[in-house]
């Protein structure tokens, strides 16, 4: 399986942050954990030169390496690394390796220093003006990572794909277990043409018409559909469809079907009426605990956010954190 697939961790759009760095003079580490792409203005100047959507440290000139603390928004088991040197060109750092810990809380700098890290990439080149992708064989749960550039020079981001691990005592009774942010994820559709469907699965409300899931124009008599592996076996109790900014495009119609463990199909939600650019929230059929949810959408078209609020099985959260 292709790791930059799954999600990032230490993306902001699950609350990840740079929590400390020993250096960012030309740029702030901040960069690192935006969602977006890194951009670039060519000859754009401030007082400390050109500007770069990125972090970008001074030159050394002591023996040394720099380094920048990453706080994951979402904890959980790493599968790859995407160190992205984007629009560094003679300023990159021809070498780097990332270490994680798992920390309680919410430490600070002297708890970070003091941590035990764990190196999941030894020293590796990097190429300048694009991306790096390294494999992580390490399964443990981390918290946070440490960028280690040697010995110094701009990283436009720092993305880390893995899978969302949750701690269930942090967690509410009911909650959205189609959450990305707590494990859910896609594991198929028909058709994903102008958008992803895990992008429906994401916190918060979708920006515009590209922050969701959006099919081609159907010529046949079918409909699109997604399925969504939930965040653990959960009874459903709502269904939030969320069809803003699709206007000329939203779906008119949609429906739910939830499967156990066992592959056992039960309705959720009849084929139900839908309006564009509107949040609809909806009362599921009672069923018994499923593990899967498939959104069927008629015919076409696109979708904001989906999000299921259930009662989870809160074993199957610890024993997940138990591995």
């Amino acid at each position: 399986m292709d790791f930059s697939a799954l999600p990032d961790l230490a993306s902001r759009a699950f609350g990840g942050g740079v929590v400390h760095c020993n250096d960012e003079f030309f740029a702030a580490a901040d960069h690192l954990v935006l969602p977006d792409p890194p951009g670039h203005a060519p000859k754009t100047f401030d007082h400390k030169g050109q500007v770069y959507d990125g972090w970008e440290t001074r030159r050394r000139r002591a023996d040394g390496f720099d380094f920048a603390v990453v706080r994951l928004g979402a904890p959980g088991v790493i599968h790859g690394v995407d160190i992205d040197t984007a629009f560094f060109t003679g300023n990159y750092p021809p070498f780097a390796s990332v270490e994680a810990t798992e920390l309680p809380g919410y430490p600070g700098p002297a708890e970070l220093d003091a941590a035990d890290w764990v190196e999941v990439l030894p020293r590796s080149p990097l190429k300048g003006d694009g991306r790096n992708l390294y494999p992580v064989d390490d399964r443990r749960r981390f918290t946070h990572v440490r960028l280690n550039i040697f010995p110094d020079g701009g990283v436009a981001r720092l993305r880390v794909h893995g899978e969302v691990v949750p701690d269930p005592e942090l967690l509410p009774k009911v909650f959205d277990v189609a959450a990305a942010e707590f494990g859910a994820t896609v594991v198929d559709c028909s058709d994903m043409f102008y958008g992803h469907p895990q992008r429906m699965l994401m916190p918060g409300l979708a920006r515009n018409m590209g922050d969701g899931w959006e099919t081609s124009r159907r010529r046949d008599d079918g409909n699109d559909w997604v399925l969504v592996r939930l965040a653990a076996p959960a009874v459903l109790r709502f269904a939030d469809l969320d069809t803003s900014h699709f206007k000329g495009n939203a779906p008119g119609w949609a429906g739910l079907t939830g499967f156990d463990a066992e592959g056992v199909a039960y309705p959720l939600l009849t084929r139900v009426a839908l309006r564009p650019d509107t949040p609809h929230r909806f009362a599921v059929a009672k069923a018994p605990r499923v593990t899967q949810v498939r959104l069927d959408i008629f015919p076409d078209g696109g979708m904001a956010r989906l999000r299921l609020l259930g009662r989870a099985d809160r074993a199957f959260l610890r024993e997940r954190l138990a591995r």
